[in-house]
């Protein structure tokens, strides 16, 4: 049998991936309410690490702390959070050599908001959890929300140094790959649509002027970053509102980033205006990355209600992009990649202490470390697994 397209290796630079499954970031609004790390970050990211994915993304790491979602967001801007994240990062490290990355970003209008379990609301800048948020222009996010501060130059060169240490400080932790979060109605997307941007600067007005601080980022980061490692972007390619961005400016943004170095793009869509009307069903974002795909040389990941093993398989199979990413399915089955492995006839490498579970009908999943070893200590279950 030919080996499956998602289960084929890719590499990156020198980041060589066992597959092409990808563990999006997903915010855990679980932080200390200074941005550090804690043990429910080893809990949810070591479980993820054991899952056979090929990447694992720590979930959007704010460069500042006004760059925060929520209060319990993770940080990457001073050296509590280092540390923090170190400890975290060498507990996993550990007993898991897959790959591990960090998505840098900054809320900008999206900032200073409650937990998505106490109501997600934004919080005024006298509350407790609360602060001044910033953005493209002094346009808020929801109507009677309070308004952003347009970043003056001050500002801008501020939060592009933030960028700019925070992957310094991802470097020094080890970690394999850095990707700017350009989507969702974050800070970077908020300076590339005409819906948030209403800037009559050198940042704002034209497409060139509404790309150029994005990929002032981009090049900061590149900049700095170790040179074998890659550095990539996350997109919406599309705010789903008339006269927003679309598909059209998003293939014209990744052709800059392309001619600058960057090494990779994720498709996702939306989260910019609240008027968006969003087709949601399975593959609904994938005509997106297909068409960044057919316009751009870089490797693309698609991304959305992606939740079957042959699904993923005819993404990658059919050139539609290069890597799929989960979220909330590998939340829900966090050894999604084994059991997509076994419907699809490959091979996962799991880890040693679990080498036992594989079940005597798919005796190949674990390759050739996946004999059971001696077996007379051994109970054989009614699902023909051991125990």
């Amino acid at each position: 049998m030919a080996q499956p397209a998602l289960f084929k290796p890719l590499r990156v630079r020198d980041l060589e991936l066992a597959n092409r499954i990808v563990i999006a970031p997903m915010c855990q609004y679980s932080a200390d309410n200074d941005g550090r790390m804690n043990d429910w970050h080893r809990i949810h990211l070591g479980q993820l690490a054991l899952s056979g994915a090929g990447l694992l993304t720590i979930e959007a790491t704010a460069v500042e702390p006004g760059g925060r979602i929520t209060w319990g967001d993770v940080g990457l801007y001073d050296d509590a959070t280092e540390h923090a994240m170190g400890g975290v990062l060498e507990s996993i490290r550990h007993w898991s050599d897959m790959p591990i990355g960090i998505q840098l970003g900054h809320a900008g209008r999206k900032a200073s908001t409650e937990t998505p379990w106490a109501g997600g609301h934004q919080l005024a800048p006298d509350h407790e959890h609360g602060w001044q948020t910033v953005g493209a222009s002094a346009v808020p996010f929801h109507a009677g929300d309070h308004a952003p501060v347009a970043l003056d130059k001050a500002g801008l060169a501020r939060v592009r140094d933030a960028f700019a240490a925070a992957a310094e400080r991802a470097a020094r932790l080890g970690l394999a790959f850095v990707q700017l979060h350009g989507a969702h109605g974050y800070l970077l997307h908020q300076f590339l649509s005409p819906l948030s941007n209403q800037r009559t600067d050198d940042y704002g007005g034209s497409l060139e002027n509404r790309m150029r601080f994005p990929l002032e980022i981009f090049d900061a980061v590149r900049a700095v970053f170790p040179a074998d490692r890659p550095v990539t972007m996350r997109v919406s390619a599309t705010d789903w509102v008339e006269g927003g961005w679309d598909l059209e400016q998003t293939i014209a943004f990744a052709k800059a980033l392309e001619a600058r170095g960057c090494d990779a793009i994720h498709v996702s869509t939306g989260g910019l205006d609240e008027r968006q009307t969003i087709p949601a069903g399975p593959n609904y974002q994938v005509p997106f990355a297909r068409g960044i795909k057919q316009a751009v040389g870089l490797p693309v990941v698609a991304v959305g209600l992606i939740t079957s093993p042959e699904q993923a398989e005819a993404i990658v199979a059919t050139g539609d992009a290069d890597m799929i990413a989960l979220a909330r399915t590998i939340l829900y089955d966090p050894r999604w990649p084994w059991h997509a492995a076994a419907d699809l006839g490959a091979t996962v490498r799991p880890p040693k202490q679990y080498l036992r579970s594989q079940p005597s009908r798919l005796r190949n999943l674990f390759g050739s470390s996946g004999g059971i070893g001696p077996q007379a200590a051994w109970i054989r279950d009614e699902d023909g697994s051991y125990r």
